[in-house]
């Protein structure tokens, strides 16, 4: 039977069992052997990363064709319009083609953790969360495309991949999650 981990990767922390360069790793989270991500987060975000030793269901979960929902909380620079929330979810063009978000839609600050290092704060320039879900992950994609409707991310969290959520984590806990049903 498949092992699934479900871990909330820290800011700084890489998405990955080692670093030449002696970096913060998921094996410094993770004590357990024989498990990989399935997808990625970059170093300057947060959140859930699903761990399988299923090369199948790490396939089904990061693979762009089967579009397994993944939901971002994503604090951006101003205060996105209906036009920007439009565009991200009608499509914008970046360099590796286009892109769009399943949904986009404004939400409360959500009560997450303090980040270290704290997001930088501008007086004079407000800052909004936005939910921001996607069918797949390219690189810094979600960052991209907030920078493409004008709204930089200043931080970005996944809270969730497919039927996994991120729900009860603190930042560098991890637990077992029982395996999806192949039904």
């Amino acid at each position: 039977m498949a092992r699934v981990i479900l871990v909330n990767k820290p800011y700084g922390v890489l998405t990955r069992f080692s670093d030449p360069g002696g970096r913060p790793t998921l094996a410094d989270l993770v004590p357990v052997p024989g498990v990989y991500p399935c997808g990625r987060l970059d170093q300057d975000s947060e959140g859930l990363v699903v761990l399988t030793d299923d090369g199948r269901l790490q396939e089904r979960l990061s693979h762009p064709r089967f579009g397994k929902r993944k939901v971002y909380w994503v604090q951006v620079e101003r205060e996105p319009d209906h036009a920007a929330l439009d565009a991200l979810v009608g499509g914008v063009v970046l360099n590796d083609g286009p892109a769009r978000a399943l949904s986009a839609v404004r939400i409360d600050p959500p009560e997450l953790w303090p980040r270290d290092p704290p997001v930088r704060f501008r007086l004079n320039v407000p800052t909004a969360w936005l939910a921001l879900a996607l069918g797949e992950g390219r690189n810094r994609q979600v960052r991209r495309m907030t920078a493409a409707v004008g709204h930089p991310t200043l931080r970005l969290v996944r809270v969730s991949v497919g039927d996994y959520h991120l729900d009860g984590l603190a930042p560098g806990q991890w637990r077992e999650a029982p395996p999806p049903s192949r039904g």
